[in-house]
C-alpha cells in the first residue's frame, strides 16, 4: 500500500526566524517591537480575504461616519472571530505568532485572551492615545497585543504608533480610550519626552505592544480601509484578577467559569508551550 504523502509545512506552523539578538531586551525596554516579514505576502493573501468577509457580516456599526463619536470613528470592530471561522482560527492559534509572544515576554507558554478585526474605514478618524492593559482582568503584566495589518500601511493610512516606555509610567492607567485620553495622555506624552515612533509597515510586519504600552494611530487618508487583525496572547500561567473597572467585568464574559485567582483555561487555550517542543 503507497503511502499517504505528508501535508505541507505551513508557515503558520514554522518559528520566526527574523529576530534581532536584542528584540527581547527592546521589547522590555521599549515597550514593544515592530517586526518584518513574520509573515509572507502570500500568507497575508491567504486569510485576508476571510478576515475582511467576516467583518463585513458581523460589523454591527451602520452610522455614517459623520454621526459617530470618536471612538465610532477609528473603526470598526469585530471581536473573536476565531470562535466565528475555521479559517480565521488557524491564524489566532498560530504557533508562529504565539511562539513570538512567548519569547518576547519571556514566558515558556502562552495562551489566548482574545482576538479582534480592527478596520479604520477610508476617512476614518485618529485612534486616541490608550493603553490596553485597562480593559484586562489580569493578575500581572505579562501579555500582549499583536497588530497585523492585512495591507501595506503607509503613514497616510493611520499606522500604529508606540510611546516609547510608557509602560513603566503609571500615570493615565486609569484611562478607557476616548477624547479625554486622547488630551490627557498626549500631553503626558510629551511633558515625559517620551519618543512618539510612528512607522509604516509593508506587508507582512507586526508589532507586539506591552499591555501597558501608550499608543495611538492617526487617521485613514486613504482610499481602502486600513485592515488590521490583533491577537492578544498572555502567560499560560497568569490569573484572573478582581476587575477594577466595568469593562474588566465585561471581559470576564471571555474567561467563563473561571473565578478570581484562577487560570482561564477554559476557552483560553495554551497555543505554544517551549516544553513542550
Amino acid at each position: 500500500m503507497t503511502a499517504s504523502p505528508e501535508a505541507p509545512v505551513r508557515e503558520l506552523d514554522v518559528p520566526y526566524e527574523g529576530f534581532a539578538s536584542t528584540v527581547t531586551a527592546d521589547f522590555n525596554h521599549d515597550g514593544f517591537v515592530h517586526l518584518s516579514g513574520v509573515l509572507s505576502p502570500a500568507t497575508i493573501a491567504e486569510y485576508e480575504p476571510t478576515i475582511t468577509s467576516e467583518v463585513i457580516r458581523l460589523n454591527t456599526q451602520h452610522l455614517p461616519l459623520v454621526d459617530r463619536d470618536t471612538y465610532g470613528k477609528a473603526f470598526l470592530q469585530v471581536t473573536n472571530l476565531w470562535q466565528e471561522n475555521e479559517k480565521i482560527k488557524e491564524l489566532v492559534f498560530s504557533r508562529r505568532l504565539a511562539g513570538i509572544a512567548a519569547k518576547l515576554l519571556g514566558v515558556h507558554a502562552v495562551r489566548l485572551y482574545h482576538d479582534q478585526a480592527l478596520y479604520k474605514e477610508p476617512g476614518g478618524g485618529i485612534t486616541p492615545w490608550h493603553a490596553d492593559q485597562y480593559y484586562w482582568p489580569l493578575s500581572s503584566d505579562r501579555c500582549l497585543t499583536v497588530w497585523l495589518p492585512l495591507q501595506e500601511t503607509p503613514s497616510e493610512m493611520g499606522p500604529l504608533a508606540f510611546a516609547r516606555g510608557s509602560h513603566n509610567f503609571s500615570y493615565g492607567r486609569d484611562l478607557p480610550i476616548s477624547d479625554e485620553s486622547e488630551a490627557r495622555l498626549k500631553q503626558a506624552v510629551a511633558e515625559q519626552d517620551f519618543e512618539d515612533v510612528v512607522k509604516p509597515f509593508a506587508l507582512g510586519d507586526a508589532s507586539f505592544h506591552r499591555g501597558w504600552t501608550f499608543h495611538h494611530a492617526g487617521p485613514n487618508r486613504g482610499t481602502v480601509p486600513r485592515r488590521v487583525m490583533t491577537v492578544i496572547y498572555m502567560d499560560a500561567d497568569i490569573r484572573v484578577a478582581e476587575p477594577t473597572n466595568d469593562y474588566q467585568t465585561a471581559d470576564r464574559g471571555w474567561m467563563p467559569g473561571t473565578e478570581v485567582g484562577q487560570v482561564p483555561a477554559t476557552l483560553n487555550p495554551v497555543l505554544y508551550d517551549s516544553s513542550a517542543t
